[in-house]
Formats: structure tokens, sequence, C-alpha cells
């Protein structure tokens, strides 16, 4: 027979490891679910107009990069192709992983059009001097991807200094914080 409970209280149940005990204890308890809730991906990043374009700058770039590579080009073309396929990649994750609005330490957006507009600038010189030289097929091809890469940053700097305008009210009718 199973020892009794005593009077008014429930028979007792045992309890795993880390059991929540009510329905706020989830959200509390540090462990795999605490671990997810901080990573949550932002679903609709990757079809609005900027993570369209930063998944179209990184595809570019990879396409770009692999064009150097297969064609024994010049290292300066190759590392501006990887460096730029590896710095649009990890904006995207930041994006994509909400990262921007835990680490607030940097103002993204403004480091996003930094990057955007030294990339085109670096872009624009290393582009040309592929078209130019074209030693070969795919020195040619990874120039004019190049120049596609470049637009991208272009339109990237355009829709981000909308978004800061936009974003925030300015001027005297702004709510204090």
């Amino acid at each position: 027979m199973a020892p009794a409970s005593p009077a008014g209280s429930a028979p007792a149940s045992p309890r795993l490891p880390g059991s929540s005990r009510g329905p706020g204890a989830a959200a509390q308890r540090p462990g795999r679910s605490a671990a997810m809730a901080r990573l949550q991906v932002d679903r609709a990043f990757p079809r609005s107009p900027r993570g369209a374009l930063k998944i179209a700058r990184t595809l570019v770039a990879l396409a770009a990069l692999l064009c150097f590579v297969a064609s024994g080009a010049h290292g300066a073309y190759t590392a501006l192709a990887g460096m730029e396929t590896v710095i649009t990649a990890l904006f995207l994750l930041l994006y994509l992983l909400r990262l921007d609005s835990r680490m607030r330490c940097l103002f993204w957006p403004l480091a996003d059009i930094f990057n955007s507009v030294i990339a085109a600038l670096f872009l624009l010189v290393v582009a040309l001097f592929a078209i130019i030289i074209k030693t070969n097929k795919g020195i040619l091809a990874g120039g004019v991807l190049g120049l596609i890469l470049l637009v991208l940053c272009i339109v990237d700097v355009v829709l981000l200094c909308k978004k800061i305008s936009l974003d925030k009210a300015r001027g005297r009718s702004a709510p204090a914080k």
C-alpha cells in the first residue's frame, strides 16, 4: 500500500530536475528554452527588401569570389570578394537573429552604411581593374559581378538611409524617452 499523504494535500509526484513549477517558471529557468528564446529568428527579414538585398549581396559576392578563385586572379581581387562575402553574411546573420537589438553597444544601421560605402569604393576600383585588364574570362566575369555588387551596395546604402531617417521622430514633436 502507498504511504498516506498529509490531510488536505495532493499526493506527491516525483519531480524531474529542472521541471517547471508554474506557468511563468519556464521563462525564468535557465536552460535550453531560455537559450532558444534569446536567439529568435526573424522570419520576416529575408522577405523584406533589406533582407532580400543582403541575401543577393552575399550570393553575388560569393559568385565573384568563385570566379576570381577559379581563374587564378590576383590576391587583391580574391581578398576583396571574400571579405565582402563574409562581412555581408555576418550582417545578414546579425539582422536575421535580431542580434542588433540585443547588442546596443553600436548603432548597427550606421555601421552597415559605413560598410556598404567602403565596400562600394573598393569594388569600384577592383572591378574596373578586373574589367580593364581581363586576362581571362573568369576575371572578366568576376569584374562584372563586382560592378553588380557595387550597384547592390549603393541600393543598400539608400535603403538604410531611408530606414534611419524614417524610424526616428525628430524635432519638437518628438516624444521624450
